[in-house]
């Protein structure tokens, strides 16, 4: 059975002013999600800023999203590293802190192989035994799994059980989906993206869009689960502007921004990312207000 269905939220990580991680608005946000019909919380992840974050504020947040949601939908760890070592450690202390999944995103600068990614994923999924969702996204790393790769570890590993894919490949996609035979869960990384890779077998999405608007992303979706394509692929392209505005910057700059524009207050960025350009501000409250969320 997939960990779930619909839209998941790659949630961002509230700051304080002064840059500590801020507990009660994330408190608040998860909340919020909740209540939007958010159908997974991915704690940590690359909009999560996690690559900022010290382990020990990774763990601390993902022991504290598990606390607050406390079982009513699953979270799902980021955890991945370009350290297999760190990868293990991140993932087993996931899992102690009560993560229903963990997202691995392929490791990052050192570009392994594709046996190298295999022994990789093979070596961190051996030392868990909650799900696992691997992360394609070449773009950030400089890594391309291959359909073989991703399909032999979906069918070789009882715990790998599916791939958040924002590689934009859907040729590769169909691919894999063929090799894989029913054993990948699949979720698109873009939010873009949702209503064609669904209709390659997907479960859903792993969301940037959705910490501005929960509801909108998960109805996509569940018009897509419910079987009503026309009204999933309406709400998909409404989207469009949204999801255009909330990327003209490295995403997690528009979408923080989106959120404090919606009086969310989740604070600052840390560096290497800085604040949002004037003129795309302007543009995404635009965006905003003519999709009805401001």
């Amino acid at each position: 059975m997939a960990i779930y269905e619909g839209a998941g939220v790659a949630l961002v990580t509230p700051f304080t002013n002064t840059g500590e991680v801020n507990y009660k608005k994330l408190e608040e946000l998860l909340e919020y999600q909740i209540a939007g019909g958010t159908d997974a919380i991915i704690s940590c992840g690359t909009t999560g800023e996690s690559s900022t974050m010290t382990h020990e504020e990774h763990l601390e947040v993902v022991r504290f999203s598990c606390q607050v949601v406390n079982g009513r939908i699953p979270v799902i760890a980021g955890a991945g590293s370009n350290s297999t070592r760190e990868a293990v450690h991140l993932s087993e202390e996931s899992e102690k802190a009560g993560a229903d999944g963990l997202l691995l995103v392929t490791p990052y600068y050192n570009k392994a192989t594709q046996n190298g990614l295999l022994r990789h994923y093979k070596e961190i999924a051996a030392a868990v035994k909650i799900p696992i969702l691997l992360y394609h996204i070449p773009g950030r790393t400089g890594v391309t799994m291959t359909p073989a790769t991703m399909a032999t570890l979906c069918n070789e590993v009882p715990n790998i059980v599916g791939v958040k894919e924002a590689s934009g490949n859907f040729s590769a996609m169909a691919e894999m989906m063929n090799l894989a035979d029913g054993t990948i869960d699949l979720y698109s990384g873009n939010d873009d993206q949702i209503v064609p890779l669904m209709s390659l077998g997907g479960k859903g999405v792993i969301s940037v869009m959705a910490n501005a608007a929960p509801q909108q992303t998960h109805d996509i979706c569940q018009a897509f689960l419910d079987g009503d394509i026309k009204k999933s692929c309406e709400l998909q392209l409404k989207a469009i502007p949204l999801i255009n505005a909330l990327f003209c910057e490295v995403n997690p700059i528009p979408v923080k921004a989106a959120m404090n524009l919606m009086g969310m207050e989740v604070g600052p960025l840390r560096l290497p990312l800085t604040e949002m350009e004037p003129q795309n501000q302007e543009r995404l409250a635009r965006v905003m207000k003519a999709y009805g969320i401001l």
